[in-house]
């Protein structure tokens, strides 16, 4: 797969997983906001959501709304992202989800492989870590890179798949972080650290990961199931709660740049953090 090939990967299907539009490399240059929501809180909604935390009394209650609140951040910021990319009215391209639908089914089925399959609406989905009941509307601001590198982690390393999916490693946090919206962040965060939305990466960590591409065509794929991992093995060892997610986020990324920086990295399972993967 070539870098192209890639770049292309993560723009198909970006809303709703419907839309197949190829664009120039060059049509991102000016993508400058961070895409995840693990940078600072703006004001006004800092200041919403310590007042909803204040009167909610249930703590289940403060875990989903902390959630909501931090996925809804990553949605608006794509969300306004593709909207400068499909014209000054903003408008979104058509809504087509059957693509993105078979990639759920098929997550779920490597997932949970002796359960019913839920219909595509269905609370059921909340215990994989979506946010509502239609696990489709997480995708409306994101890429179907997540859900492609969830099902490559699946398929590629099933054991580590299910240790993560659920929490089989460590002590656990009281209120631990959703599964898929972690997921989800931690695609987004590669594409931010890799420079991949630009034509020609300008940092350090992008240009290596071309060379490691040029080696292993699903280097990104690979490099996904790596954070992952790491990021689980961090939030264990800072003993973090849902608060920290994105402490925990910046610390996987920094660990994952000292690591693409050795000299002696020239394929992605050379990383250290690839024995994560193998425990």
């Amino acid at each position: 797969m070539s870098s192209g090939t890639l770049r292309r990967r993560l723009h198909h299907g970006d809303v709703d997983g419907g839309t197949y539009d190829r664009y120039e490399t060059s049509r991102f240059d000016s993508l400058n906001e961070p895409l995840l929501g693990y940078g600072d809180y703006d004001y006004n909604r800092h200041a919403e959501e310590q007042a909803l935390l204040g009167i909610l009394d249930d703590e289940r209650n403060k875990v989903r709304l902390h959630w909501s609140l931090l996925f809804s951040s990553v949605i608006a910021q794509w969300a306004q992202w593709l909207g400068t990319q499909n014209g000054a009215n903003g408008n979104l391209p058509p809504v087509l989800l059957s693509p993105l639908q078979d990639a759920l089914r098929q997550l779920w089925r490597l997932s949970y492989p002796d359960r019913k399959l839920p219909s595509l609406k269905s609370e059921v989905w909340k215990e994989m870590g979506w946010q509502g009941s239609d696990p489709s509307t997480d995708f409306r601001g994101g890429g179907f890179i997540s859900l492609e590198n969830l099902i490559f982690f699946a398929k590629t390393y099933p054991e580590a798949f299910q240790n993560l999916l659920h929490k089989r490693d460590g002590k656990r946090s009281e209120w631990e972080y959703p599964f898929a919206v972690a997921g989800i962040n931690v695609s987004f965060m590669l594409v931010q650290m890799l420079d991949l939305q630009s034509g020609n990466p300008s940092t350090l960590a992008g240009h290596r990961f071309l060379e490691l591409l040029r080696e292993d065509e699903m280097a990104f794929d690979n490099l996904f199931c790596i954070a992952f991992k790491l990021l689980d093995a961090q939030w264990l060892a800072k003993r973090a709660s849902y608060m920290e997610f994105n402490d925990v986020l910046k610390s996987t990324r920094s660990q994952l740049e000292r690591e693409m920086a050795l000299e002696d990295v020239s394929t992605v399972r050379d990383l250290p953090a690839y024995n994560l993967l193998r425990r």
